[in-house]
């Protein structure tokens, strides 16, 4: 009971010290007028504007490494910075521009796809992280992966 008591007292008592403040009091008018200036700036982002978001490479051999180049265009008011691009898997590795693209300007990607071990229909994709408004892209690509032959059973593997 003692313990409770205690606990209860203890918790009135931060409640009623934490409360005392006002934070509304501490905010400088000045600083508000700032931060809705910036804020008003920041509605010019860039845009990654793409020729084709989606590739098929058709039918291909398990086994084989194929590519294809995405380009891209900034349609956007501001330089466009492409943070990071990561496949949805290991066998697919983007490629792209490290410096800042401005307004205006061109760029491409190139999306390498290994095909090893990936029997069957495959549908990968590349998200992409940039200072676009959304902040995210989203490249696909496909292809129908043929399997390699598997040697006859009972027929002996030469070396």
């Amino acid at each position: 009971m003692k313990k409770g008591i205690l606990i209860l007292t203890g918790v009135f008592a931060m409640t009623f010290v934490s409360c005392k403040d006002d934070a509304t009091k501490k905010v400088k008018e000045e600083n508000v007028e700032i931060a809705a200036e910036r804020d008003a700036k920041n509605t010019d982002f860039p845009v990654m504007s793409f020729t084709e978001t989606e590739h098929d490479f058709g039918t291909i051999n398990e086994g084989d490494v194929v590519e294809h180049t995405f380009a891209f265009t900034n349609t956007g008011k501001a330089p466009l910075v492409i943070v990071s691009a990561k496949g949805s898997c290991g066998c697919t590795v983007p490629q792209w521009p490290k410096e800042p693209i401005a307004p205006g300007a061109t760029g491409e990607m190139l999306v390498k796809f290994n095909s090893n071990g990936k029997p069957n229909q495959q549908t990968k994709q590349v998200t992409i992280t940039a200072n676009t408004e959304a902040g995210k892209e989203i490249l696909k690509i496909k292809a129908m992966v043929t399997p390699k032959a598997k040697p006859e059973s009972g027929t002996p593997v030469s070396k």
